[in-house]
């Protein structure tokens, strides 16, 4: 299996899952991981087709073949519909959506070989949902789960399965930076974790489990769906304490 953006985070911990269930894993990211083991590394960026090519011949070539795409690579933005470049909104849709894109055309042509293929694209529960100050990150999820459901449409007649998963606030290295930055840290992380109903923020572990089911021939019948971890934060209505 491949997963971009496999270094840090979710991606990580995607990684790690998969290795421990005996999988062949191949982590795409910037950036070399450290300290990941049962994973081979390959540097490249979503954003360049090219090595992205290369990258998916040389997995494939290495592991015979790839049977599971993952599409993890994404990066925030933290402001509203008023904030950012019209560079930076285009940044972080080529990285967010494009990049799922780019990874999906160059892992093609081996999942098409597969006799079990599946693609898993990570969504974010801001795709659903509005929270302030997320308004470009929103808006790339948004794209990724709606994308999600016209690959699957597409594929599915050969075979190839395309699913995501819309976590909530997942807890990650990440939150832990916007935390610190926070004029109290331990309050904003706080606020993290009541967005869900549950009060905690999703494990990446949790994530990870969910990518797994979905790439699983366990889950042939999980085609174009949205596998929502949020904690209740979509469905639930808990009265004010």
């Amino acid at each position: 299996m491949v997963i971009t953006g496999g270094a840090a985070g979710i991606g990580r911990a995607v990684a790690e899952h998969f290795s421990d269930l005996g999988a062949r894993v191949a982590v795409i990211d910037r950036d070399t991981p450290e300290g990941l083991a049962g994973a081979d590394a390959f540097v490249a960026d979503v954003t360049d087709q090219s090595k992205l090519n290369d990258v998916m011949k040389k997995v494939a070539g290495r592991f015979g073949g790839i049977d599971v795409l993952v599409n993890n690579a994404a990066i925030s933005f933290v402001g509203t519909v008023e904030d950012g470049t019209e560079e930076e909104w285009h940044r972080v849709f080529d990285i967010n959506v494009l990049g799922y894109v780019r990874a999906t055309r160059a892992a093609l042509p081996y999942l098409r070989k597969s006799k079990q293929p599946a693609i898993v694209n990570v969504s974010s529960c801001t795709a659903t949902s509005g929270f302030t100050q997320r308004a470009l990150y929103s808006a790339t999820k948004g794209g990724v789960q709606s994308m999600s459901l016209a690959m699957a449409a597409d594929l599915i007649r050969e075979g190839i399965r395309v699913n995501c998963v819309s976590p909530g606030t997942v807890d990650t290295p990440f939150m832990d930076k916007l935390a610190a930055a926070a004029p109290d840290p331990a309050a904003k992380r706080r606020e993290f974790e009541l967005r869900q109903p549950t009060g905690r923020m999703v494990g990446a572990e949790e994530v990870a489990a969910a990518v797994a089911y979905l790439a699983s021939p366990i889950s042939r019948s999980q085609v174009g769906t949205a596998l929502v971890l949020d904690g209740g934060l979509a469905t639930l209505r808990l009265p004010r304490t």
